[in-house]
């Protein structure tokens, strides 16, 4: 069985457990992808419905939770894989967070481009309902009529 790592308050691995095993009082990882087309439009993924976190919610184009013996990096290049069916990105690190809504964890933020069309991509139904481009400028306005649409985080990162 897989596990994820845990870190401390100050990001650093002290361990690895389960996804069951995981409490509200432990710290892990989460890399996402804010992934870009041509025209610079965002590619925003809705959450399959049997997600246990933020079912049916739209979020960043791909996240995963770190696994033991992954990196930040490692975890998103494999995510992207599973996800979108995508390879070969050119992944560029951007900010990173410590959240605290129902769980702790830190929210490692990557950023890349490509030229693929949704029909190229290969959606892992078990873990994205769909993918849709969007104007970066009208998501404020989606967070704003309707909050409930997205998970915590978009909310947090679009806040004017």
């Amino acid at each position: 069985m897989e596990k994820n790592t845990i870190v401390d308050g100050n990001d650093v691995v002290i361990g690895a457990k389960s996804r069951n095993e995981i409490t509200h009082e432990d710290i892990y990882r989460v890399a996402g992808l804010w992934l870009y087309n041509k025209k610079g439009q965002l590619l925003l993924a809705q959450r399959a419905f049997t997600k246990s976190h933020s079912p049916g919610k739209w979020g960043p184009s791909v996240a995963g939770t770190v696994e033991e013996g992954e990196d930040y990096l490692t975890t998103i290049v494999r995510e992207t894989e599973e996800e979108l069916g995508l390879t070969g990105l050119k992944f560029i690190e951007d900010e990173k967070n410590f959240r605290s809504e129902d769980w702790q964890y830190f929210s490692q933020r990557f950023t890349a481009t490509t030229d693929k069309d949704i029909s190229d991509m290969k959606i892992q139904r078990e873990e994205v309902e769909q993918v849709q481009w969007f104007n970066e400028d009208e998501i404020p306005k989606l967070i704003q009529k309707d909050p409930d649409m997205f998970i915590p985080s978009m909310k947090e990162h679009y806040k004017s």
